[in-house]
């Protein structure tokens, strides 16, 4: 029996081994084919992979901007499919990145490009769903599918994204991935990447947001359209910036009270019209950009371009204020419609611009058809017409040109002239009898007396016995005015020629400015993505009048005694610490109703109507302009000190 036990023990032992080993055997051949058919798969898919060194290569697809003069407030984005701007890692907060990384990939710092926990979770909930819904990607494997891949769900897409990430997690460090990752990942509204998403929603840098609308950005991320804060679901949107904040408190990236702070926080989305000043940046586009960069604007739409405007900012959101408030005063009047340009008379720079009295408003009346019997058309741009609709009749406001004509020619503001009725003949098939605004003549009037009251008798006579008809047009035209078109006659004077309201404004400027010409200037340079000037605009001074005969229309414009007896001493024209000079401009019909005046600082020009041409009720321009125009000087002045002519 011993001896029988004994050998049976042998046998077990010797057996058991042979099954341990072959066991081994067995498993490890299993490991062995595992590794050799992964690395088969690696290196089949792995083949036709784009290199990761791509991503240092590549220059990223970035919409360009157009600036206000300070290059702080962004007008307008010129973008394709994408709306982008690059910022460097440093520039994005700390809390917008830690709600990502918890969000999107909690492991991110640990992994090494692949998460296996969350794969396998992901392959879990597809087994169950019976469908391949969920990924479970890493930051690197979104990366790698934005950039490189479609956004089909296929087994084959999925290796060769997983291939990428792993390589690309060898070769780059987790900080170079994220900076990567914050500028291509899509957050709606045509925006890609954290810059892009935070100037559309919240109109700041990334730099300066808060830390719930860090979450809210973040929570963006899963579902840019669905959860997009102008569609039905911003309150779902609401909730998951919550769930991050929870997230982010659990994880201990911040305190509970400050998460519950942060969670009661009322985020104030931008208004989604992606446009400031849009007037004049429209007006920059179709006038400047389209005919440098072509229509299409397709260099403009990936290059990053920078394009600083002439605009100031605080100006034009005063300048906007000021029509809207004026419009309502001047509705009971029947006048539906404002347009305001204001300029440096120095440098000719554009410092606002509004084309009418709000771009985003309905027409009105509600039926009229693009435009057409509008009293108010919100898309149209007053201050500079178009080729079929050139501008507007300034009325009065065209006078100055003409005595600036005579005191070219030697006469001064003494020379006197008879305001007397007086036929001028025929023009036109029928004799020409102007009449004074109020009906009356007051005989021997000096050129200062006809100017400053504006008194068109005198004004006729000037322009045919003293200027010229052909040199007053001359004038005019050296001076910037580009629609007067013949056959030409005496009511000229009289604003009987339709002009734009930029012209004129520039055209004043130049008596501002002691009879040197410097052209409307829209853009003060453009940059590259890297900062490099590619232009920068210089507009070229001209003298086109005589400094003696720009300083006496100065001096008359401005002299508030002498049209007094016309307006008033405490007129809309009047400004108690600052010189300035002005004139304002009412068509014989009341189309039309202009103020334009200056400082040597500033040049301002009000134009108001109705855009289908209806007349207003009968009142002079310094009841409807004069006031939209004194509204906005007054306060623009307060930035200038108390210059003189």
């Amino acid at each position: 029996m011993p001896e029988r036990k004994y050998y049976r023990k042998i046998y077990q032992q010797k057996t058991g081994r042979k099954k341990t080993l072959s066991l081994f055997k067995i498993g490890g051949s299993v490991f062995l084919f595992f590794v050799f058919f992964f690395l088969f798969l690696f290196v089949f898919y792995a083949k036709d992979l784009p290199r990761p060194e791509k991503f240092t290569e590549r220059q990223f697809i970035q919409s360009s901007k157009i600036y206000d003069r300070s290059g702080e407030i962004l007008l307008y984005e010129i973008y394709g499919e994408e709306k982008r701007t690059v910022v460097p890692l440093e520039a994005i907060p700390e809390n917008l990145k830690q709600a990502v990384i918890i969000t999107e990939d909690v492991n991110f710092y640990q992994h090494f490009g692949i998460d296996l926990k969350g794969i396998l979770r992901s392959a879990l909930i597809n087994l169950k769903l019976m469908k391949p819904t969920y990924g479970g990607s890493t930051i690197p494997q979104q990366l790698i599918r934005s950039t490189f891949f479609s956004t089909e769900k296929t087994i084959k897409r999925k290796i060769r994204e997983i291939v990428l990430a792993l390589e690309l997690n060898r070769r780059y460090s987790k900080n170079q991935i994220l900076e990567w990752y914050l500028n291509q990942v899509p957050f709606g509204s045509n925006c890609y990447g954290v810059e892009a998403a935070s100037q559309t929603y919240f109109e700041k840098s990334v730099s300066e947001i808060s830390l719930a609308e860090a979450a809210a950005l973040t929570a963006l991320i899963q579902a840019p359209s669905y959860l997009s804060p102008y569609g039905e679901y911003k309150d779902k949107l609401l909730s998951r910036k919550d769930s991050i904040l929870e997230g982010m408190a659990q994880e201990k990236y911040l305190s509970r009270e400050v998460a519950e702070k942060a969670k009661k926080e009322n985020l104030v989305f931008a208004d989604p019209h992606s446009i400031k000043a849009p007037h004049f940046v429209i007006y920059i586009i179709e006038n400047y950009l389209k005919p440098k960069y072509g229509e299409e604007l397709n260099y403009l739409k990936e290059n990053g371009i920078k394009i600083y405007t002439s605009l100031d900012w605080q100006l034009q959101q005063l300048a906007e204020e000021t029509i809207k408030q004026g419009v309502e005063v001047n509705k009971a009047y029947n006048a539906h419609n404002a347009s305001l340009t204001a300029i440096d008379p120095k440098t000719g720079q554009i410092l606002a611009m509004v084309g009418s009295a709000d771009w985003f408003a309905d027409p009105y009346p509600e039926n009229c058809i693009s435009g057409k019997n509008c009293l108010f058309d919100p898309k149209f741009n007053v201050a500079i017409g178009t080729k079929s609709s050139p501008g507007r009749q300034p009325g009065s406001a065209f006078k100055p040109f003409v005595y600036a004509t005579a005191f070219e020619k030697g006469f001064d503001e003494k020379t006197t002239i008879i305001d007397e009725k007086t036929n001028f003949g025929t023009w036109g098939d029928k004799d020409y009898i102007p009449q004074n605004y109020d009906g009356k003549f007051r005989g021997e009037v000096t050129l200062r007396q006809a100017l400053s009251q504006s008194l068109n008798v005198p004004s006729v006579k000037v322009l045919l016995y003293l200027a010229g008809l052909e040199d007053s047009v001359k004038i005019s035209q050296s001076l910037g005015i580009s629609t007067l078109a013949p056959p030409y006659g005496p009511s000229i004077v009289l604003g009987g020629w339709e002009v734009k309201l930029l012209e004129m404004v520039s055209a004043y400027g130049i008596f501002a400015n002691g009879g040197i010409k410097v052209p409307p200037l829209t853009i003060l340079k453009i940059e590259d993505f890297q900062g490099k000037i590619i232009e920068e605009n210089k507009k070229t001074p001209k003298r086109v009048l005589t400094n003696e005969s720009a300083a006496l229309i100065n001096d008359i414009l401005s002299d508030n005694e002498s049209r007094s007896p016309m307006f008033g001493l405490k007129s809309a024209l009047y400004f108690e610490n600052y010189q300035v000079a002005a004139k304002t401009g009412t068509t014989q019909d009341f189309k039309d109703a202009w103020t334009i005046g200056y400082s040597p600082s500033i040049v301002v020009g009000v134009w108001v109507g109705n855009n289908n041409n209806e007349p207003m009720l009968k009142k002079p321009a310094v009841v409807l302009a004069g006031p939209i125009f004194h509204n906005f000087m007054e306060k623009a002045l307060l930035e200038y000190s108390q210059e003189k002519f």
